[in-house]
């Protein structure tokens, strides 16, 4: 059972992710609609899964995520949202936060970013992806990081499945290679993006793909 918890002070948003979720059969839904009142259900129980909305009346997500993090040092926490993440990307990273879910999103995008959250796999909106970039950056800059770090079409794909939200046997499933491989392959895109997660990898990859289109 993956147990979620949704930080939303809007009750319908919580019975529709609620209903959508609890669908599944193998998820159970608990809820706060203040940010006091998740802290609270955070210091006493433990969740797979915590879906925090960005913007709460009685605090921001980023710094209820904080508090929670806090708390339980691992848990999963993913922001629910359906504002803008631009501004508000690099504080979500710093601050331990795995993921985003839009809720403009469909339904199946929701289960799967649970699912793939609660498996410790990162989560990022493709859409976001594509719209990262460094701002300023010199051209020559952006192309001395595309020599030092150029991608192998292989190398594009895996990150396009890991922006996906897929796990490594999925991935290795598709390249048709085995998972040790996929794991060579995944050790040597990190050292040659100076990366440690996945995560830092895909916003890396897409750093050099906009570097690509300037």
């Amino acid at each position: 059972m993956i147990n979620v918890l949704v930080v939303d002070d809007h009750p319908s948003v919580i019975a529709g992710t609620k209903l959508i979720l609890e669908q599944e059969g193998d998820v159970k839904v608990s809820f706060a609609l203040t940010a006091e009142q998740a802290e609270e259900l955070a210091g006493r129980s433990r969740f797979d899964v915590l879906l925090v909305d960005l913007q709460m009346p009685d605090g921001g997500g980023i710094d209820l995520s904080r508090r929670i993090l806090g708390i339980q040092p691992d848990a999963t926490i993913l922001i629910y949202t359906g504002f803008d993440l631009k501004p508000h990307f690099n504080l979500m990273v710093e601050t331990g936060i795995c993921g985003f879910v839009p809720k403009t999103g469909t339904r199946e995008q929701l289960v799967t970013a649970v699912r793939c959250a609660a498996r410790g796999e990162s989560v990022l909106p493709f859409e976001l992806l594509r719209q990262l970039r460094r701002p300023g950056a010199p051209p020559r800059l952006r192309m001395a990081e595309q020599e030092r770090a150029s991608l192998t079409d292989r190398e594009r794909r895996i990150i396009g499945a890991i922006a996906e939200g897929r796990s490594n046997k999925e991935i290795a499933l598709t390249l048709m290679i085995s998972q040790r491989s996929l794991e060579y392959a995944l050790t040597g895109l990190f050292q040659k993006l100076k990366v440690k997660s996945r995560i830092e990898a895909v916003i890396q990859a897409g750093k050099l793909g906009n570097a690509d289109e300037a």
